[in-house]
C-alpha cells in the first residue's frame, strides 16, 4: 500500500501532491489494479490534513479513471499507468540510487540534485527531438 507524504517545498497543493504520488506509484508499478488506497481517515490522521483534501485527490483520480470508490469499503485502483515492467524499472532504480549516493558524497544538497536531474532531463528531451 502507498504511504503518502507532504513536501512543503514542492510548490504543489497537498491534494495535488497526493494525486501525483498515486500517479507515480501507478507508473512505476508500485500500485496495481485492485490495490486499495489508504482510507481517508488514515491519511488524515497520518498527515494531519483536512479530509476534504484527501477526498478531492481521490475524486480527481476517479475522474481520470484510475480509481473507483466503493462506499463503505474504500477506494481501489482500476487502471495503471506503467509503460515498463518492474524488471526494467528495478535495475534503473538501483542505478539511480547509486548515482544519488555519489551526488551526495560529492556535496550536492537536495535542491542541487533536483536541479541537475531536471536540467539533464530537459536537455536529453531536447536532444531526442532534434
Amino acid at each position: 500500500m502507498i504511504e503518502f507524504y507532504l513536501d512543503g517545498k514542492s510548490g504543489l497543493s497537498p491534494y495535488q501532491q497526493l494525486v501525483q504520488q498515486v500517479r507515480h506509484a501507478l507508473r512505476l508499478g508500485l500500485l496495481n489494479e485492485g490495490d486499495q488506497l489508504p482510507k481517508v481517515k488514515d491519511v488524515v490522521a497520518s498527515l494531519a490534513i483536512n479530509p476534504n483534501t484527501v477526498l478531492k485527490a481521490y475524486r480527481e483520480l476517479e475522474h481520470d479513471g484510475l480509481v473507483a470508490a466503493r462506499p463503505g469499503v474504500g477506494t481501489f485502483v482500476t487502471a495503471t499507468l506503467n509503460g515498463a515492467s518492474f524488471a526494467v524499472i528495478g535495475p534503473l532504480r538501483q542505478d539511480l540510487r547509486r548515482w544519488l549516493v555519489k551526488a551526495r558524497k560529492a556535496g550536492l544538497d537536495e535542491e542541487s540534485i533536483e536541479a541537475l536531474l531536471m536540467s539533464t532531463f530537459r536537455d536529453s528531451a531536447r536532444e531526442e527531438i532534434a
